[in-house]
Parts: structure tokens; C-alpha cells; sequence
């Protein structure tokens, strides 16, 4: 069923209406940024990581922020916009912001567009309970490791062709690799493997989203004392690896079964999920800096 309600701009109007010009420049040169967002029971889950990566990534865009746009005013509009839909308790939301119509070098309105959506979340605790999935290659694009490289951006077509390539290969999500042959991260979450009995994720710097999920898990398993590293991943460590699991904050934590020939398993990010993902969702816990 379609949400009833979308804000844009601060605004409630019915889902469906048009809003969006053919000369926007989001829909011609993908100049724009999105967060996805998790509410449970009407909180929205690590809301200071995420207002934090909107606000850094609205700056290196030099997108102006309204004066009135904060992210206790954002939080505020998420929330009842999700309480509208019916989707207080469980809700997946998209936020959206993004300049108005212009060409390449035409002058813009001085502030950007702030779009906001709500559907109907999946069920809690389902993810880590369901058998794990199966991972493939990429082999068509290769993701630069500019300054951009780490933002969430509307410029997603290497991630759409590799969510094509996995449906056609009938895998469940796919690896995007960097200039350098080296793993960036998936079509929708941040990667990990165990190996060694340490826990290793690509660093930003090889192209990797900033993912929030990324950056709680990375602090929850420091504070727990985990042997945890940043540093680039190879085909030969996936394949080297013990576990493989995948991260997002729709998910929280999906363990990987399957990449190429190659079988894993997922005891170790099951205990993960259990210790972190589901007493953040039950909880709704205080961040760290």
C-alpha cells in the first residue's frame, strides 16, 4: 500500500502529485543527496550519525542550508510525517535533498529542495534469522576514491547496474570494487569480513560509503575490545575469509552464505547482531561521540 503523504519543503502533500521539474538538475546531472533512515516506535535510529553525514555532505556539494532547516526540525518533520502514513512503529524513510531546475552552469535558487518520505519498515529481528545471502562481482564499473567517493549522492548508476547484474545472477547484492581492483562496498550496505579472529572493513578511503550503521558497528566493537581494522580487502581476502556479513541500518547486520564457490558462515554475526542491533532497536540507546 502507498504512503498517503510526502513533505516536501516542510509541506504535507498527497503521494502521487508531481512536484518535480524535467529541468531539475538532480534528474539531469544526479546533483543531489538522500539519507535512509530507520524509525522504530516513533525514534529514528542513530538520527545524530545520520543528521551529521547530511549536513558534511551538503557541504562539500556547497548546497546552501535554509535557515530554518535543522536536525531537530528534520526529526521532528520525519516523525510526524511517518506518524500521517501510519508508519510510526516501524518505518523506513528517505530523505532527499536536492537543488532546483538549471542547467550545467546556469544560476541556482539560493537553497536546496528538502524531500521526505515514509513506507511501511520491514519486520524487526528478521534479518539475521533468515538463511544467509548470496554475494557476486561486479565486474562493469569500478568506483573512484575521490573526495565524493564516501558521500551518499544521487550519482548511483554503479550501484543500480550492479543491483541489475545481481538480480540476473540471481544473487542477493552485489560488490562494487574500486579504481584499484580492491573492494569499495555493496549496492546497499557496507562489507566486513572475520578472518584470523579480526575483524576487518575497507576504509573511506578505498571508496566506501560512510555508512552509519559502519560507523556504529566500528564503535561498538572498539568499546568491546574486538580486534577491528580499516584497510583495503582484496578478491583474495573475501575468499580467505572466515565469515562475510554485510551492513546497513535498514538490516542492521546480513550475514553472507555465498560469494562465487566459496561458503561461509554466519555464527559470529549472529552474536554481533544480537549484542548490538537488537538492543539498539529495543532500546533506542544513547551515541557516543
Amino acid at each position: 500500500m502507498l504512503p498517503a503523504f510526502l513533505l516536501l519543503d516542510g509541506k504535507k502533500i498527497k503521494t502521487g502529485e508531481p512536484q518535480i521539474s524535467v529541468d531539475n538538475r538532480t534528474f539531469r546531472y544526479g546533483d543531489g543527496c538522500f539519507e535512509t533512515m530507520k524509525l522504530v516506535k516513533g525514534k529514528i535510529q542513530l538520527f545524530p550519525f545520520h543528521a551529521e553525514r547530511l549536513f558534511y555532505t551538503m557541504e562539500q556539494l556547497q548546497m546552501e542550508c535554509p535557515p530554518h532547516l535543522s536536525a531537530a526540525k528534520l526529526e521532528q518533520q520525519i516523525v510526524q510525517l511517518a506518524q500521517a502514513n501510519r508508519h510510526r512503529d516501524n518505518a523506513r524513510i528517505r530523505l532527499t535533498v536536492y537543488r532546483g531546475s538549471g542547467g550545467l552552469y546556469d544560476p541556482e535558487p539560493p537553497y536546496p529542495h528538502v524531500l521526505i518520505q515514509s513506507w511501511e519498515g520491514p519486520e524487526l529481528r528478521s534479518f539475521i534469522h533468515v538463511n544467509g545471502i548470496d554475494l557476486c562481482i561486479y565486474p562493469h564499473a569500478q568506483k573512484s576514491c575521490d573526495r565524493f567517493a564516501s558521500l551518499k549522492t544521487s550519482q548511483f548508476l554503479p550501484y543500480a547496474m550492479a543491483a541489475r547484474w545481481a538480480k540476473q545472477h540471481h544473487c542477493n547484492d552485489a560488490i562494487v570494487l574500486n579504481v584499484h581492483n580492491r573492494v569499495a562496498d555493496t549496492t546497499i550496505a557496507n562489507l566486513f569480513i572475520l578472518k584470523n579472529g579480526q575483524v576487518i572493513t575497507p576504509p573511506l578511503s578505498e571508496g566506501a560509503v560512510d555508512g552509519v550503521m559502519r560507523r556504529y558497528l566500528l564503535q561498538k566493537l572498539q568499546a568491546n575490545q574486538y580486534p577491528v581494522a580499516e584497510k583495503p580487502l582484496t578478491i583474495e581476502d573475501l575468499q580467505a575469509a572466515e565469515e562475510i556479513f554485510l551492513t546497513n541500518v535498514i538490516a542492521g547486520i546480513r550475514w553472507v552464505k555465498q560469494l562465487d564457490k566459496n561458503e561461509y558462515g554466519g555464527e559470529w554475526a549472529a552474536r554481533l547482531y544480537l549484542q548490538t542491533i537488537v538492543p539498539l532497536w529495543e532500546s533506542n540507546e544513547k551515541l557516543g561521540a
